[in-house]
């Protein structure tokens, strides 16, 4: 069957005219629910034979390697066939932004791969017609110059499954975000603030993570009702930088605005009923409480009197020691065990600090103390932990540090490697201690493609985006040709992105590169260079991956000129594969496997590396890593050293993947079985759902992947 190209912004085939995939004119909710979760509400609209939209749908869902489970078709064919169009718009509409087809993408040479010009001629070229950067052709004038895409059986096909009612998913895409035991994306904190307005009286177990409480706190503020889940003084000041529009993480400093009396006195209120013991963690954030106590005018009133000293300690006129404080004075004084009881009593702190302990004193003692806490300490520290020690057995060629906002860099590893058997006995404990927090399960069926994901314990160690996977992750990469893409639209002011591709030995050693000043390398190709986008613009890199020389492939985007990552209207990520003899046009929605957004602080993005196995097969590492750069003309050549050795440091580090919870259920006997042959409810683990699952069965998909991380 021949699959046609939907061009941007056309109607569904035998639509009515004017009804087109605007997604302004769908509900945003909707849309919202497809992308996350992949799966549709139902429509309360009227019944009817909607069967003939439901054909269409199921056509058009091919064409970008999608298609509905029969659920979803039924449903649509069972609506008046107004209604079932209205669906269908919003569901083409949503998977398709999921996978970068809402843009048009363009090529420079418009008959990439085929037809790009020795690096050196073209220059001369652009020289004497003085012309460069800017397309020379429309979209519809690189269609022309390229066949259709010939199906493969190796083609990606998602599933869009039909779920419950609008008001149902919403209120479980609610509950997903609200009641995560890891932090969330900055999408979908965002996301999460939004879903509280609405869903403020949906009932939750638990919240947590501070910065979803925080959130949620916003929300009742904004309400006039009194903050809840509030321990320490540090969750008021979260929630008041959220109402003010400010970086609830506090990795920002936050401009206030102007609180309402009724604001005031519930802030107030909240700051006054936090024990006075926890009063040192005012120190840590001063200048802001200080401006927080001014905008909340805390000193005209004495009806809070708890509250008035907070602001006491932040102006110094009172002295409270942090734990922390308390603990560095131990250290100073080389009581290092007398260090360890002191961040006892914050649990989490402890373990954060375990490694320094085991280095500076008798590991039993400090093993002993840490023992006595591990109750306390959330699930997710415990796998940060767990997947640190893992590390630590042999010293890094180089120790990498990354930031809650995906910024990176390296620095010799000056560490004295921690023993085996310290590591042993401080792994077995945490290993019991999350052994006892795992559910339940009578039978576990794993997707095997999900057992080399690294565990989620971080939403702002991944992208927003589609199939996309946590820093650490792996996954194979199938096909004889690699294409990756970029793509960006700038908001203000003209903006020059540029992709490239560093090439590396087994030694991580420099092979060569493919960028805007080298189109061609061993094999690789790219598409060309745009130095504006106005109305968005795209450059490809095709990898041929059977016969490259190269052991690691490391993509790469620059900021050349212009408006960074988070200021551009819209920039993405992602990358596709084809046997050699498909052809098709330099992006075919189907073939695509993964894309992200690109919105981080740097000015030069890693997102992935290629990997190739010793077997020839390659695989994809997850990076989600931006590396600060210079504020203009960012590229490859000038930074290459210094990413070889970023890039060696994370390819080598071990991570943390669902394969070791799976096999901490199975001690715990758990039944764990990789069929998908169902004889009744089972709990499911993959990076999507199966079609036939028993009713009653729990799913648990990419986007839900942090409720494995025991609370």
């Amino acid at each position: 069957m021949t699959v046609m190209r939907w061009p941007a912004k056309l109607p569904l085939p035998g639509s009515t005219p004017g009804r087109v995939s605007d997604r302004s004119r769908e509900p945003k909710m909707l849309q919202t629910i497809i992308r996350h979760t992949l799966r549709v509400p139902r429509s309360s609209g009227p019944a009817g034979d909607g069967a003939g939209v439901a054909r269409q749908l199921d056509v058009v869902l091919v064409g970008v390697g999608f298609k509905a489970d029969r659920a979803l078709l039924e449903h649509l064919g069972s609506l008046q066939p107004g209604a079932a169009m209205d669906l269908a718009v919003a569901v083409v509409g949503a998977v398709r932004g999921l996978v970068g087809d809402h843009v048009q993408h363009n090529a420079y040479f418009k008959d990439f791969p085929h037809g790009v010009p020795d690096t050196v001629d073209f220059w001369l070229e652009c020289l004497v017609e003085n012309g460069y950067g800017s397309y020379r052709h429309t979209f519809a004038d690189l269609l022309a110059a390229h066949d259709e895409l010939i199906a493969s059986v190796k083609d990606r096909v998602t599933v869009v499954h039909l779920g419950g009612t609008l008001e149902e998913e919403t209120h479980a895409l609610y509950r997903a975000l609200a009641e995560s035991v890891t932090p969330l994306g900055e999408a979908d904190l965002a996301l999460l603030a939004e879903l509280a307005v609405t869903c403020g009286d949906v009932e939750l177990a638990a919240v947590p993570v501070r910065e979803n409480r925080a959130v949620l706190n916003a929300a009742r503020l904004a309400d006039g009702r009194p903050l809840v889940a509030v321990d320490t003084v540090v969750d008021v000041l979260r929630a008041a930088c959220q109402a003010s529009g400010g970086d609830v993480t506090l990795a920002e400093p936050t401009r206030f605005r102007s609180f309402t009396r009724r604001e005031r006195r519930i802030l107030l209120a909240a700051l006054d009923q936090v024990d006075a013991a926890k009063l040192g963690d005012v120190t840590r954030f001063a200048e802001r409480f200080k401006r927080l106590g001014a905008y909340l005018h805390a000193y005209e009133t004495s009806a809070y009197p708890r509250a008035r000293e907070v602001f006491d300690v932040a102006r110094g006129d009172r002295k409270v020691p942090s734990i922390a404080g308390r603990a560095e004075v131990a250290f100073a004084e080389g009581d290092v065990v007398r260090a360890a009881e002191i961040l006892a009593a914050a649990p989490g702190m402890l373990m954060r600090s375990l490694d320094r302990l085991l280095r500076r004193a008798e590991p039993d003692a400090v093993l002993d103390v840490a023992e006595k806490v591990l109750g306390s300490v959330s699930g997710r520290v415990l796998c940060s932990v767990r997947e640190h020690l893992a590390n630590r057995a042999e010293p890094d060629a180089a120790r990498a540090f990354t930031t809650r906002s995906r910024r990176a860099w390296v620095t010799d590893d000056t560490r004295r490697p921690l023993p085996r058997e310290v590591i042993a006995r401080a792994c077995a404990l945490i290993d019991a201690e999350l052994a006892r927090r795992l559910p339940a399960v009578e039978r576990l069926v794993v997707d095997p493609e999900v057992l080399d994901v690294a565990l989620p314990l971080s939403g702002k160690a991944t992208e927003d985006g589609f199939a996309v996977l946590p820093r650490g992750s792996r996954s194979l990469v199938e096909g004889e040709v690699l294409r990756f893409f970029t793509y960006w639209r700038q908001a203000r002011e003209r903006t020059d992105f540029d992709l490239s591709a560093l090439l590396l030995d087994a030694d991580f050693r420099y092979t060569g590169h493919v960028s805007w000043t080298n189109f061609e390398d061993g094999g690789a190709v790219y598409s060309g260079d745009l130095t504006e986008a106005p109305d968005g613009a795209t450059e490809f890199i095709d990898i041929p991956l059977d016969s490259l020389d190269a052991k690691y492939v490391v993509p790469q985007v620059d900021v050349y000129s212009g408006e960074g990552f988070t200021n551009v209207a819209e920039s993405m990520f992602g990358w596709m594969t084809r046997d050699r003899a498909q052809a098709g046009a330099p992006f075919e929605a189907r073939t695509v496997r993964t894309r992200s957004d690109l919105r981080g602080t740097g000015r030069v993005a890693l997102p992935i590396v290629f990997v190739r196995g010793s077997d020839g097969g390659w695989a994809a590492t997850w990076l989600h890593l931006y590396l600060a750069g210079s504020p203009r003309f960012n590229r490859l050549e000038t930074n290459h050293a210094s990413t070889s050795v970023l890039i060696r440091g994370l390819v080598r580090r071990r991570y943390l993947t669902v394969a070791y919870l799976v096999e901490l259920m199975r001690g715990a006997g758990t039944v764990v079985t990789t069929s998908e042959q169902f004889d009744g409810p089972v709990t499911y683990v993959g990076l999507r759902r199966p079609e036939g699952l028993p009713e009653g069965s729990t799913v648990i998909t990419l986007d839900t992947l942090n409720q494995l991380v025991p609370a």
